[in-house]
């Protein structure tokens, strides 16, 4: 075990021993060397700040007897600076009640004074150990931020319509300010990408986005989540954590479904957001914090302030600034650009060979209402790809309620495609794009995967000019077309 145990020891790992007692300091030192690890003596906690020369440590073996008044206050310093090494205390008996304080605001063991050689390898290396993975998880969390920002690049808001037009301008608006922002909108608009918009154009993009949706956890657990807690603060609380706002440092925390909280911990959240400051649960020292705060809600929140079931302070000091997200149905014209999104996406990420939309399949997702609006779409492509045999997404491939839905609707519509000439087919097509796009030629014929100069030139083929009034502000061209 002990050869299994050796070969854990972190490469050139440095501890610091600090205590008053010589005899004891050569010991530790010896015992260390055994194992692989270099230590230095005749140090004190204030050497172990940044800049000083013992502020590389991986450790410190901290005798209790050298815990004067000076020194717990560097030591009460070093617990709370952000990668301190690990401290390990050398106590007796008559130093426990003392050794278990330091133990809850943060010391990492308690080692018998003076210990066995067992007990002091098992609990050094483990302490060892545990910075190691600290440090490898501090790596992967600037990965993931990395990763998250391409994920959000690839994700980006994709849409023609003009309100989101106007919600991509406020977003670019806002985002470079501090104020607290509300985004509202039914389930599956699309509020996280927004707030993950706001983020990424904003000063804190360097910074963590931290993402909590606060209806997938029971209140009692939620203030630990939000706020962290201190070791021991309840039962299995068996190591301090710090909560979202802690990870959300110098960045953004988001808060889904904000709704859902209840009164207490709206009372918490309004205090951090007017103070900047909070206490761990089971904590007595108040943590400042830099967040920006965004939240969500599906739900009327000025109705829930009237039923007293939400905080009118904590709702007013969320709505500084309001973006409403409007479902898939009141913006029909960003359905196709999306689903191709959507479809080349998942092509891409399952390597599959490149697929598009037949025409049925598009007018099939034109005619649903989508009542999970994008996230329900973004799933009928999922599902429609893996149904598919061809490179060609039909709408016999689409979820049985889309065609449903759309069979319903072409019943209802001008009559069957049969019997029909093309040019009357192309023409329909064509009006009833222009229709949904409000007259933008642009946007129109992009809808239907053509130029602009070709829509152009079908439109006056076709004699659909003069029934087709110009854009508000836009004049007609002297050949009767509009310039949009």
């Amino acid at each position: 075990m002990a050869g299994v145990i050796a070969q854990t020891v972190p490469i050139e790992a440095l501890v610091a021993i600090i205590t008053p007692d010589d005899a004891l300091r050569e010991d530790l030192a010896a015992r260390a060397a055994r194992l692989g690890i270099r230590s230095a003596g005749s140090l004190d906690l204030a050497d172990l700040d940044p800049g000083k020369r013992g502020a590389a440590m991986d450790a410190v073996l901290l005798d209790m007897r050298a815990i004067d008044h000076r020194q717990a206050r560097l030591l009460t310093r070093l617990l709370e600076r952000e990668g301190a090494p690990p401290v390990l205390l050398l106590a007796d008996a008559t130093d426990e009640a003392q050794a278990f304080e330091w133990i809850v605001r943060g010391a990492s063991d308690v080692i018998s004074r003076p210990p066995g050689t067992a007990e002091l390898r098992v609990r050094l290396l483990r302490a060892l150990e545990s910075r190691d993975v600290r440090v490898h998880l501090a790596t992967l969390e600037d990965e993931l931020a990395r990763r998250s920002r391409r994920s959000w690049e690839d994700r980006a808001i994709v849409a023609l319509s003009p309100a989101m037009e106007r919600l991509r301008t406020l977003v670019q608006r806002v985002a470079p300010m501090r104020s607290t922002v509300l985004v509202t909108g039914e389930s599956g608009v699309g509020k996280e990408l927004v707030a993950r918009s706001i983020h990424f154009d904003s000063p804190r993009a360097a910074g963590p986005f931290i993402a909590l949706n606060c209806a997938a956890l029971p209140p009692h657990l939620i203030e630990s989540d939000l706020f962290g807690h201190e070791r021991g603060a309840f039962t299995g609380a068996v190591s301090r954590r710090a909560g979202k706002f802690e990870l959300a440092h110098q960045g953004t925390l988001f808060l889904d479904e904000i709704a859902e909280t209840d009164l207490a911990t709206q009372a918490k959240l309004l205090r951090v957001l007017e103070d900047q400051e909070f206490m761990r649960v089971g904590g007595t020292r108040p943590i400042r914090v830099d967040v920006r705060l965004v939240a969500a809600t599906n739900a009327d929140l000025e109705a829930l302030v009237r039923r007293g079931e939400f905080r009118e302070d904590l709702y007013y000091r969320l709505r500084v600034v309001t973006l409403r997200v409007p479902p898939l149905r009141e913006r029909r014209e960003d359905i196709p650009v999306l689903a191709r999104e959507f479809l080349t996406r998942v092509c891409r990420e399952n390597r599959l060979e490149p697929r598009r939309l037949s025409p049925e399949a598009l007018e099939a997702l034109l005619t649903h209402d989508w009542p999970g609006n994008v996230r329900e779409l973004q799933n009928a492509i999922e599902a429609a790809v893996v149904s598919s045999r061809g490179s060609v997404i039909t709408a016999a491939d689409l979820p049985p309620a889309i065609r449903s839905r759309s069979a319903d609707e072409s019943s209802r519509s001008n009559g069957p495609l049969a019997g029909r000439s093309l040019r009357e087919i192309e023409a329909d097509a064509i009006r009833q794009t222009l229709e949904l796009v409000s007259g933008s030629r642009t946007r129109a014929a992009r809808l239907l995967g053509i130029g602009v100069r070709t829509l152009r030139r079908r439109i006056q083929e076709l004699g659909l000019d003069a029934s087709m009034p110009a854009r508000p502000g836009r004049p007609r061209s002297r050949d009767g077309r509009s310039s949009s």
